[in-house]
């Protein structure tokens, strides 16, 4: 393919996106398809000869779409929210052609400089304290990382050679494994698994803090700081808190403002950034233009009325469930996330949740809050809007009718 061809070849891939976007609604939400569908429709080996460009495409419908789970549908209301919208598309496109490998500022000047300044206005924008900041003197700074999970473990990482190295400080003739064998680190009971797996990787002991239904399910300064005493009179070394800020069961906030206090330690003056030591790869994409196309693009207040729509659109199904005495809700509801259930036992709420994934007409995913089976109800796509809510509304209540006629509940 040269210059020429992808030229066109482009811009009819721009097409075809456009076109899956704008009618991803009538497609259905849930695939139909069994494990190993797809081996079956394609050859055991890579082709010997180049196939054309025509037919790859026309082996996308073929092939791909029947096995796709429609994230950007306005009916998928499971999970939580992935980020998508035509500028960061349009910035994924220059990131691929770029190229670069960022793992060094010479790699690659404008790819390091660009995400230390792009994660200083997302600071702003959530008002970090100064600390955060990168600013020009380097003192705070982030990182984007892969995945949620690989933040969880170099933060984990960090934290634990930090704590090592504060103990051979102060006691140089004290074996290192003495120490480690002694840390201990925290999280939530509602945190997400990447949590307890990062314990594991790091070869660390991990803490469960238990949450209440009465405490929202979030985690509370006093408890702990309960458990840090115990815990140190037991001759262990508290030395990490993952705090949650929007479980994924309920999207409970933990009480940050009691928390951070308990937590604070003294940062210090990082003045040469080399973000392959923020993270696990050595190498890293371009990924920063894709904030700063998203975040010119829609400005501070376009991203504000973006989240408050899907707030607005979660009170909106808060309200629809509240009014049928039939459901009840199971936790606040903060963000773009609604929990709820009929009400009566697990083995009802099983059955009409099997029913409604079954229907792929909409697609939902459970949790477990104080023993009950509950639905989530999470606000994902950038095109969903209130005529959407309510004919998934109808749908549940339809189902649910018929569920409870069958059942004992």
């Amino acid at each position: 393919m040269d210059t020429t061809e992808f030229r066109r070849r482009g811009k009819e891939m721009v097409d075809l996106i456009a076109d899956y976007l704008e009618n991803i609604e009538q497609r259905t939400v849930y695939p139909d398809v069994e494990p190993g569908y797809l081996r079956s429709l394609i050859p055991e080996e890579a082709p010997e000869e180049p196939d054309t460009y025509e037919d790859v495409v026309k082996d996308i419908e073929r092939v791909i779409m029947p096995g796709v789970t429609h994230w950007h549908s306005p009916y998928f209301y499971a999970y939580f929210p992935t980020a998508n919208s035509f500028p960061a598309m349009l910035a994924d496109m220059l990131s691929g052609a770029i190229g670069c490998i960022g793992f060094s500022w010479a790699a690659s000047p404008a790819c390091t400089e660009l995400e230390t300044v792009m994660m200083d206005w997302l600071g702003k924008m959530l008002k970090l304290p100064e600390d955060f900041i990168a600013g020009t003197h380097g003192q705070g700074g982030g990182v984007i990382q892969g995945t949620a999970s690989e933040a969880t473990l170099v933060a984990l990482l960090a934290a634990r050679c930090r704590a090592v190295r504060m103990i051979l400080a102060s006691d140089p003739q004290r074996p290192e494994t003495g120490i480690t064998s002694k840390l201990v680190a925290y999280s939530s009971d509602q945190a997400h698994c990447s949590v307890e797996r990062a314990g594991m990787i790091a070869g660390v002991r991990m803490k469960k803090i238990p949450t209440e239904q009465s405490d929202k399910y979030a985690v509370q300064g006093e408890t702990l700081r309960r458990m840090i005493q115990e815990d140190k009179a037991a001759g262990l070394i508290p030395f990490y808190f993952c705090a949650t800020l929007g479980t994924t069961p309920s999207c409970a906030f933990d009480h940050i403002t009691e928390l951070g206090p308990i937590c604070k330690y003294d940062s210090q003056s990082i003045i040469n950034i080399l973000l392959k030591h923020w993270q696990i790869p050595l190498g890293r994409r371009f990924r920063s233009l894709k904030m700063w196309f998203v975040f010119r693009i829609y400005g501070l207040k376009g991203l504000q009325d973006y989240i408050r729509k899907h707030v607005e659109l979660a009170k909106e199904f808060e309200s629809l469930v509240r009014a049928d005495q039939r459901f009840e809700i199971s936790a606040d509801v903060v963000l773009g996330l609604v929990c709820f259930r009929l009400k009566g036992s697990n083995e009802v709420n099983e059955t009409l949740l099997k029913r409604i994934n079954n229907g792929r007409k909409i697609h939902l995913v459970p949790c477990l809050l104080s023993g009950q089976f509950v639905l989530r109800f999470a606000l994902c796509a950038r095109t969903t809007e209130s005529r959407h809510i309510r004919e998934a509304w109808q749908l549940i209540t339809q189902l649910a009718e018929e569920v409870m006629q069958e059942l004992p509940h």
